[in-house]
C-alpha cells in the first residue's frame, strides 16, 4: 500500500507538471496537450519515485531505461525530466519548437541525450524496448526497462509482435505502460479498431497485467511498487486507464484536443483554476 505522504507529494508534483504543460500549450504553436495530461500521473511517478537514474549523467550504466513510444507527447517527459533535474525548464519555454532547439514536438536523441530513442513514428517503442531488455538480461544486468505507449498505436501490427515476443523471451525486467485514454488523432479507438477486452488479451499473451486508474496516483504508485524482481521470467504490463485532457472540462474525452494551442488568455486562466481547485479538493478530502 502506497504511503500517504509519498502519494501526496507526487500529486503536488503532478499538479506542477500540468501547470507547466498548460503554460507551454498557451505560448507555443503546437502541443499534444490531451495525451500529455492523460499520462502526467504515470510519468511523474516514474521520474519522482520509481526509476533509477542520474540527471547529471543520463547514460549512467546503472540507470533504468525509459522509452517513450508515444513520442508526440514528449512535452510531458521534457517537463518531468526538468522537474527531476536533467535541465532547466525555462529552456523549454524559451526554445520549444524553435530552430536548433533541443525540444521539438517529438524528442530527438541527436540533440537531447536524456532520451533513449528518437520518437515520432508510432508502434515501434515496444519492440525497441524488448531489444534493450534482452541485451541487459544477456549481459547479466539488473536494470529495468520501461516503455510508455499510447493505445492508438496498439492498433499496429508490430505492437502485437512485441506483445508475443516479450513473454517468450522471459523478460521480467520489462515493464510496458499503455496510456489507455481511448482516443487517438482519428477519434475513439473502439470506433476505429476496437481493442477491448484489452486486459484479457494481454493476459492471454502471458503478461503480468496490472489494470489501474492511471489518473489515481495511489493506484499508480502501488502498481509500480508491486513490480516483480527484474530477474523474474514474466514481463509486466500496466494498463493505465486514463482520461485524455485530464482535469480540463472542455478537453476531457474531446478528440479536438489531441493537439492544439490555448489561444485565449481567459481560457488559459480557467484551465489553471480547474487543475488547482481539483488539487485543493483532494487536500481537503484528506
Amino acid at each position: 500500500m502506497a504511503e500517504k505522504a509519498v502519494v501526496e507529494m507526487l500529486k503536488d508534483k503532478a499538479l506542477a507538471i500540468r501547470e507547466d504543460l498548460l503554460r507551454l500549450c498557451r505560448q507555443s504553436g503546437m502541443t499534444h496537450i490531451g495525451g500529455d495530461l492523460s499520462m502526467t500521473d504515470v510519468t511523474v511517478c516514474l521520474y519522482q519515485h520509481t526509476m533509477k537514474f542520474d540527471p547529471k549523467n543520463p547514460k549512467w550504466e546503472g540507470r533504468d531505461w525509459f522509452f517513450l513510444s508515444k513520442g508526440h507527447c514528449g512535452e510531458c517527459v521534457y517537463m518531468c525530466q526538468a522537474q527531476a533535474g536533467f535541465y532547466d525548464k525555462q529552456e523549454i519555454y524559451d526554445t520549444y519548437c524553435e530552430l536548433d532547439s533541443r525540444f521539438g514536438v517529438h524528442p530527438c536523441v541527436m540533440v537531447l541525450d536524456t532520451f533513449e530513442i528518437s520518437a515520432g513514428s508510432l508502434g515501434h517503442g515496444l519492440s525497441i524496448a524488448i531489444g534493450a531488455a534482452s541485451g541487459l538480461r544477456m549481459s547479466g544486468k539488473k536494470n529495468r526497462v520501461f516503455v510508455l505507449m499510447g493505445d492508438g498505436e496498439c492498433q499496429e501490427g508490430t505492437v502485437w509482435e512485441g506483445l508475443m515476443a516479450a513473454p517468450q523471451f522471459k523478460l521480467g525486467n520489462l515493464c510496458c505502460i499503455i496510456d489507455r485514454n481511448r482516443l487517438s488523432i482519428d477519434g475513439f479507438t473502439e470506433d476505429i479498431m476496437a481493442l477491448e477486452p484489452l486486459a484479457d488479451k494481454l493476459r492471454a499473451f502471458r503478461w503480468n497485467v496490472i489494470d489501474i486508474d492511471g489518473n489515481d496516483m495511489a493506484q499508480v504508485v502501488d502498481a509500480f511498487d508491486s513490480l516483480p524482481d527484474p530477474d523474474s521470467d514474466v514481463p509486466t504490463l500496466i494498463l493505465a486507464r486514463t482520461v485524455k485532457g485530464k482535469g480540463i472540462d472542455f478537453m476531457e474525452d474531446n478528440p479536438v484536443w489531441h493537439a492544439g494551442m490555448i489561444k485565449d488568455e481567459e481560457a488559459y486562466q480557467d484551465c489553471l483554476r480547474q487543475v488547482r481547485e481539483a488539487r485543493q479538493r483532494e487536500r481537503g478530502a484528506n
